[in-house]
């Protein structure tokens, strides 16, 4: 369905994905290689990394251990999670590093709704003035600053900067701003409310679909048990399911180790495995995993 819903926007963007004449002249993003010099394949989440272009519009801005993405347009900017609250001022400078001003960032969506994830969308917030948009099971999460009881990871963490929820978005519905258009696709699992995103980056005629799939593992407390709540697996299986069906040439992930990217960018290509269908699978395999092994202990 996302698929097919994807094309249809393409479609009827048709040239409006192309990037106006200051976002193309935006060449002198730092290359790939500083940061893979500077960043290790697992790394601390708050650990200082330089940022580099993805594809034509789209920018990695975050830490190295924590994914945070820059889309820029002719309208305004859309910035894709805010790591921790400690990271927020590395992905601040980042954006400016690129020759981009914060106060052009007009719109914070959100990947899945931790800590690590979310907690500096409060400041960023605060630098941009943007407004945030959140799946509506993420909203109350991002507006208190705490987990929700039905997280499996619930009372894991400590609470985090409560943020101003502006809106909320509805999956499959997509989000534009100007000449940008991103489409959210539930895909709970690791927390309920959780969003991996669709969009083409664009540079003229030349387009690439790049998916940012949350990193989906299936980690909870000690005391949860997928198995005890069959409704959230199968909304977890669905999720996997719509992943696996999207267009997908350029994958990433809120964790960049989760869809190994310093290895794709060391091979020299962000286009290389895995693809969503492969992630998805590699992600459904771990579930099954972790249901056999509820089963045993039973």
């Amino acid at each position: 369905m996302f698929a097919r819903l994807f094309s249809a926007f393409a479609l009827l963007a048709g040239s409006a994905c192309a990037p106006a004449p200051e976002l193309v002249a935006q060449e002198t993003a730092p290359d790939r290689t500083a940061w893979v010099e500077a960043c290790a394949e697992w790394d601390d989440w708050d650990k200082p990394g330089p940022p580099f272009r993805v594809s034509a519009n789209t920018y990695y801005v975050g830490t190295c251990g924590i994914t945070a993405l820059l889309v820029t347009g002719e309208r305004g900017h859309v910035l894709i999670d805010g790591g921790t609250a400690g990271g927020a001022a590395t992905i601040a400078s980042n954006i400016e590093a690129l020759g981009f001003q914060l106060s052009d960032v007009k719109l914070l969506l959100h990947s899945r709704e931790h800590f690590d994830h979310v907690g500096g969308l409060a400041e960023l917030q605060r630098r941009t003035g943007a407004r945030l948009l959140a799946s509506p099971e993420a909203a109350p999460v991002l507006a208190s600053g705490r987990e929700s009881a039905e997280d499996p990871q619930s009372g894991m963490h400590d609470p985090f900067p409560a943020a101003r929820v502006n809106d909320q978005v509805v999956p499959g519905e997509p989000v534009r701003l100007g000449n940008l258009t991103l489409i959210p696709v539930a895909t709970p699992g690791h927390t309920p409310g959780a969003l991996s995103w669709q969009w083409q980056s664009c540079a003229g005629e030349n387009c690439q679909a790049i998916v940012y799939a949350d990193s989906l593992s299936p980690i909870s407390s000690d005391e949860y048990r997928f198995s005890d709540h069959p409704g959230y697996v199968a909304g977890f299986r669905q999720g996997l399911v719509s992943l696996a069906s999207l267009d997908c040439e350029i994958l990433l992930t809120p964790h960049p180790s989760a869809s190994d990217m310093r290895k794709r960018l060391l091979a020299g290509s962000l286009s290389a495995e895995p693809r969503c269908e492969t992630y998805a699978q590699s992600i459904r395999a771990r579930l099954d995993a972790r249901l056999a092994e509820e089963a045993d202990r039973t």
